[in-house]
């Protein structure tokens, strides 16, 4: 079968390998569709992400979809969680997998991840979609989760207001998120017009190129004078967290779900402090598939929306080129024809 291999910076090789053989708990899943994430371009560019770097060549991508290949199950359409917690320490036993502390994670420079033709995996992580979901669809259900995650630890209320800093995927899908949780006013920057294009197109109230801060009056007017009861910082760099802060009003909340390339985030502390906020940082996500497709099918999130190019595996250099670039927002690869 067909693999992607991380070599090194910047250095992917497509190689056969031999068909993986399940092993108990295991299903063979034939890989139709991943999504490049940010922290995959983490590791495509820089090999490695916060504090973990490349030890060995792995396979990237963690955000993926496929059907299963043989069994009794053999034909069902899946969406893959690349979670794979023990389930026996005692944060699984506390009902937080995301902080197992013998976590598997697809891709994460220890694990193997999700481009390539077959994988076995986990049955447990292995979840039954609706045929009104596409393969893309149902691999957009990772990122999904993420920023449901973040949005349930930003306890948005109805009629508050929020902010998105960071329009990519998951701020597009925070931006959405935030709407169906009965937010009224929501403001959002990014430093590309085409992401805040989509931003405007899932919801957002007001938006502004990032300008070195000098965005957040305009933003901060957009609100009324009174900030944003909830800030998402999506963008995994310190000027999106200084603007979250900025632009929080006194007592609110500020969510960090962006990972920043240089493994260390600050702000500045006086108006964190003078307002009392409570940072937040958002951790993937915790069992939330079932919730994602519920949104999805009753029409409350667009995951489509975020898909705009989709390559062959054997395509994969021009793949990861245009993710890389921020051409659009969503690039798919596709293992299996």
């Amino acid at each position: 079968m067909k693999t992607l291999r991380l070599i090194g910076p910047g250095e992917l090789c497509l190689v056969d390998e031999a068909q993986p053989v399940p092993g108990p708990g295991e299903e063979l899943v034939r890989v139709k569709a991943v999504g490049i994430c940010g922290s995959d371009l983490h590791w495509y560019s820089e090999s490695g992400i916060g504090d973990v770097r490349l030890s060995k060549p792995v396979l990237l991508g963690h955000e993926g979809a496929g059907v299963i290949e043989s069994g009794p199950r053999a034909g069902l359409r899946v969406a893959i969680d690349p979670a794979m917690p023990c389930e026996k320490c005692e944060q699984c036993r506390a009902g937080h997998a995301h902080f197992c502390t013998a976590l598997h994670f697809a891709g994460d420079g220890h694990t193997d991840g999700l481009i390539r033709e077959l994988v076995a995996w986990p049955t447990d992580s292995l979840v039954p979609v609706p045929d009104t979901l596409t393969d893309a669809d149902a691999a957009m259900l990772e990122p999904l989760g993420v920023g449901l995650h973040a949005i349930r630890l930003g306890e948005i209320r109805p009629g508050e207001r929020v902010g998105v800093f960071g329009c990519g995927p998951i701020g597009i899908f925070l931006i959405q998120l935030a709407r169906a949780a009965g937010a009224t006013t929501i403001v959002a920057t990014d430093v590309l017009p085409h992401r805040l294009a989509a931003a405007r197109a899932a919801g957002a109230t007001a938006t502004a190129l990032v300008a070195g801060g000098s965005e957040r009056a305009e933003l901060l007017a957009a609100t009324d004078g009174h900030g944003v009861d909830v800030a998402f910082e999506a963008a995994g760099v310190d000027d999106s967290v200084d603007t979250a802060v900025s632009l929080a009003a006194p007592g609110g909340t500020v969510v960090i779900v962006g990972i920043s390339s240089a493994d260390r985030t600050t702000f500045t502390a006086s108006p964190a402090r003078r307002k009392g906020l409570t940072i937040k940082i958002s951790r993937r996500m915790n069992r939330v598939y079932p919730e994602a497709i519920r949104l999805v099918e009753a029409g409350l999130v667009d995951v489509r929306s975020v898909v705009t190019a989709s390559y062959p595996l054997t395509d994969f250099k021009p793949a990861f080129a245009a993710a890389a670039a921020r051409e659009g927002l969503k690039v798919i690869v596709r293992p299996s024809a």
